[in-house]
């Protein structure tokens, strides 16, 4: 188990840094008006450049990678039940999660910001648990479909 999830983690960290290349691409695509936002001004600021800021971003969105990577383990722990591990999950998820968008200015540094940018999070959560959901169960039920055949 422990070797997995170092495995995961060291594959999970190129593909924070890629999504979040993906992510601000998108929204420098939709947002700034032929410009490319490689980070959030507000980081810049506390960075002291614009080169520091991409490092320290790059660094978290992939720090966030591996611990995304590794708390997948969850989703194997077959005694668990869905309810346990989607919750444990979701806590590890947060307990990650919200530290590193608080840090790289990806939320507003008020309450209201910290909420919003957590109702964010939880309904795409919840949405991408849900497609899960259905994908699994629809494998599920046909390979049961052809053990009984």
């Amino acid at each position: 188990m422990k070797k997995q999830c170092l495995i995961r983690g060291g594959i999970g960290f190129p593909i924070g840094v890629m999504i979040s290349q993906l992510i601000t691409i998108c929204i420098s695509l939709f947002f700034a008006k032929g410009k490319y936002l490689a980070v959030v001004p507000a980081l810049i600021d506390v960075a002291g450049s614009e080169l520091n800021a991409v490092i320290w971003q790059t660094l978290f969105s992939g720090i966030l990678g591996s611990a995304f990577a590794m708390i997948s383990l969850i989703w194997e722990m077959e005694r668990w039940s869905i309810a346990k591990q989607t919750g444990i999950y979701f806590l590890l998820a947060c307990f990650v999660m919200m530290p590193i968008a608080y840090l790289t200015h990806w939320m507003e540094h008020s309450l209201q910001g910290f909420i919003k940018y957590f109702l964010i999070f939880l309904l795409l959560f919840v949405v991408v648990w849900g497609i899960q959901y259905i994908v699994w169960r629809t494998k599920i039920k046909e390979i049961n479909k052809k053990l009984t055949s």
